[in-house]
């Protein structure tokens, strides 16, 4: 069976020979490197054996709408624009999808990080700006929150139809138990991070949703329960859902994960023993269908690339 036909097999509860193995890391989180940033994915991909990859968005979290630096009141965000299929940061992200892709050709399916409205329009303007607008002035900063998800869904549209792309990983956050109820959550929040997800579905039947645990803050994961995708991976140690009750709570859906992404976890941290024990108990917990070995969130980037080889070894003699 090639890595294409084991990850999407997974992706649609159907067996497999073995089970799916995916990690990633961020390599320059604040830049782009151009080609360097391509050939560290596949460096990565091929030095580790993963049955995928997914492509990371580093250098493109801040979402650089010209518009966000004249805003001085709630008001002003009824205003925005989009910024368009023309703009660097989207024709970059485009570029660097595109490049992978033909790196790796039809070897193996390629997922590239999509984040969620409302999280970059905080990485574009701030935690307390975004929070005190909403405050003052809900359907401003929600009108903002509909123009990001108008580029967003460009991006996702070029991201499969130029690029190559097998589908997105969509990551949604700011469902922390702290910020919202789960009510303000769907009133504020899923409609326009919804519309994206919505969208990426027309395209590809085969997109990851990412429940967010970044903070280490608890999440209202139920919001999230009912977003279609194809597969889910959520944070693990963070919401203390195992993979096996995860599956069962998004509906029998794809799992991916398993791992704790913490210089703390067994994986960046734990013997080789310590690590084949895991990804055994693992296999045991959630079973061999519908599920690919991965961790909860993007891993520290100086991890050893020998312990993803120690997963993939004792993935290969469960087989």
């Amino acid at each position: 069976m090639t890595k294409r036909e084991r990850v999407l097999n997974a992706f649609q509860n159907k067996p497999v020979d073995k089970l799916p193995m995916g990690f990633w890391y961020h390599f320059s989180p604040d830049e782009d490197l151009g080609r360097e940033t391509v050939e560290a994915h596949i460096k990565l991909y091929r030095e580790a054996d993963m049955d995928f990859i997914k492509v990371m968005c580093d250098g493109y979290f801040n979402y650089p709408n010209p518009f966000i630096s004249t805003v001085k009141s709630p008001e002003d965000w009824m205003r925005m624009t989009p910024v368009g299929e023309g703009h660097p940061y989207i024709r970059g992200q485009v570029e660097r999808a595109k490049a992978v892709v033909e790196a790796v050709g039809k070897e193996c399916c390629v997922f590239y990080n999509v984040f969620c409205p409302m999280s970059l329009m905080r990485f574009g303007t701030s935690e307390e700006l975004l929070m005190g607008h909403l405050r003052e002035n809900r359907e401003a900063v929600l009108h903002a929150f509909e123009v990001i998800a108008q580029d967003v869904k460009t991006l996702v549209k070029l991201l499969i139809t130029e690029a190559g792309c097998d589908g997105i990983y969509y990551c949604v956050q700011n469902a922390e138990k702290f910020r919202f109820s789960a009510e303000e959550y769907r009133e504020i929040v899923r409609p326009a991070e919804l519309s994206v997800l919505e969208y990426a579905n027309t395209l590809s039947a085969n997109n990851i949703l990412h429940c967010c645990g970044w903070a280490g803050d608890p999440n209202r994961v139920e919001v999230w329960q009912d977003y279609p995708s194809a597969v889910v991976n959520w944070a693990v140690y963070v919401e203390e859902m195992s993979l096996g009750e995860g599956k069962e709570f998004f509906g029998g859906r794809c799992v991916l994960g398993g791992f704790d992404n913490r210089k703390s976890g067994v994986l960046y941290s734990g013997s080789r023993e310590e690590i084949e024990a895991e990804t055994e108990k693992l296999v045991k917990e959630a079973g061999v269908k519908g599920v690919m070995i991965g961790a909860d969130c993007s891993l520290p980037s100086d991890i050893a690339t020998e312990r993803f080889k120690w997963v993939r070894a004792k993935l290969d003699a469960m087989a």
